[in-house]
């Protein structure tokens, strides 16, 4: 496979080198990181560009690429055209635009955020007894059951009620769901479903499944939206919970977001907040005496803001456009063709 290099600038990438520079432009309090010579990979016009930017930038890539890799050289010009970049920004003052300015405030505060979070986590870390504890209450004590059992699946509430009668004649399940089972027409497995839990069925199936005696066989139809069923139950079982070290990495994630959450909400009682606009939408008011006596005339104006966007679809300026609002006396149009509707198509695999 030939390899390609990460396209200039690659999106959402926050160690860019010389960045440093810009955030100064709004918090000219913060301490900035000194490179020295032997830390650096390269010196673009006497900024030097670090080797922990490279490595992020490594480590970046991989992840991106899926462990793919790239030549260090391509890498480090990426690094120099990204200061380049950066430097010719600085001179031309786009690092005092408003709008940098703005974005640049709203980058520090979702950085500082994840800053918090995961400093919260290295200062209060999940603990194996806390791990083991939620395997206790949620995973080692579910007394749940799973089943063994066969169906035999049809189109008709009619054949099935003949293939009961067949059985009731002491035919064989297996036989006859590998001529009449449409589950089982093709593979000839009997209509054997395995171990599952009511949960993995739809409800029909799975309440007759439970209601059943072992190696007892629905003396009715069951109905679901797949067809008509007729269900042998074989055997039945306490579910085996999985053991702890195989759910341990599943449960840590989990459980950090608890603590999260709840030092979250501390913060949040402990903080004075009020919320200064409507948290539900005023209805619509009804038009007034006034308006209506001066109804066909210019009534409001309209301010839309429309987006101007380049050949590569990005936004690059916006348009403020005023326009005249009039109310149309003209009847609706009217058509007797029938809107169209998409017709809904089932996915839902059946047992």
């Amino acid at each position: 496979m030939k390899k390609k290099i990460i396209p200039l600038l690659v999106a959402g990438t926050a160690l860019i080198a010389g960045c440093d520079k810009i955030t100064d432009a709004t918090n000219t309090s913060a301490a900035k990181p000194v490179i020295e010579k032997a830390d650096a990979v390269a010196v673009v016009n006497g900024q030097y560009i670090g080797k922990s930017t490279l490595a992020e930038l490594e480590k970046e890539i991989a992840e991106r690429s899926h462990g793919q890799t790239f030549p260090k050289e391509k890498l480090i010009e990426e690094l120099i055209q990204r200061e380049l970049l950066v430097q010719d920004a600085i001179q031309k003052q786009l690092d005092k635009s408003a709008e940098i300015v703005a974005q640049l405030d709203s980058a520090k505060k979702t950085l500082l955020t994840q800053a918090d979070v995961q400093n919260f986590i290295k200062a209060n870390p999940v603990t194996d007894a806390e791990v083991k504890a939620e395997y206790d209450s949620k995973v080692a004590g579910e007394n749940g059951i799973e089943y063994k059992a066969r169906h035999i699946l049809v189109k008709t509430e009619a054949e099935a009620k003949k293939i009961i009668a067949e059985l009731d004649k002491g035919g064989d399940f297996a036989k006859l769901a590998n001529k009449n089972s449409l589950d089982a027409k093709e593979s000839q497995n009997g209509g054997d479903l395995g171990w599952f839990v009511a949960g993995q069925m739809v409800a029909p199936f799975s309440e007759a499944v439970a209601k059943l005696e072992k190696g007892k066989y629905t003396t009715t139809p069951v109905q679901t939206q797949f067809g008509y069923h007729v269900i042998l139950r074989e055997d039945s079982r306490a579910q085996t919970p999985p053991p702890l070290d195989a759910v341990k990495e599943q449960l840590m994630p989990y459980l950090q977001r608890k603590k999260v959450q709840t030092m979250v909400e501390s913060l949040r009682k402990q903080a004075k907040v009020e919320i200064l606009v409507p948290l539900i939408d005023e209805p619509a008011k009804a038009p007034t005496a006034d308006a209506k006596a001066t109804e066909g005339q210019p009534v409001a104006e309209e301010v839309v803001v429309e987006e101007v966007k380049d050949a590569a679809g990005k936004t690059v300026a916006e348009e403020v456009v005023v326009e005249e609002v009039v109310e149309d006396k003209a009847p609706a149009a009217t058509t007797d063709k029938e809107p169209e509707t998409a017709k809904s198509v089932d996915k839902t695999v059946a047992p």
